[in-house]
């Protein structure tokens, strides 16, 4: 599967799109502009997706990628 189909099935499943998904990140203090926020983990955003979004594990961390920058 590629990045972008990812994309669009997280899009389908949350009905919000990856900058959708990165502005809650930043509100929720996970994320800033540049990427992860410092010291978070890939796993508290991994673990906020799958609970608040009912993403799987793969799906969360695509959306790690696309926070650190990741875009095709």
């Amino acid at each position: 599967m590629s990045f972008q189909a990812y994309m669009d099935n997280i899009e389908a499943q949350t009905g919000k799109s990856p900058a959708d998904l990165q502005a809650l990140a930043i509100a929720k203090g996970l994320a800033d502009e540049a990427g992860l926020a410092p010291g978070v983990k890939a796993g508290a955003v991994v673990d906020w997706l799958k609970q608040d979004f009912g993403l799987g594990h793969g799906h969360a961390m695509a959306i790690v990628a696309y926070l650190k920058g990741k875009r095709n």
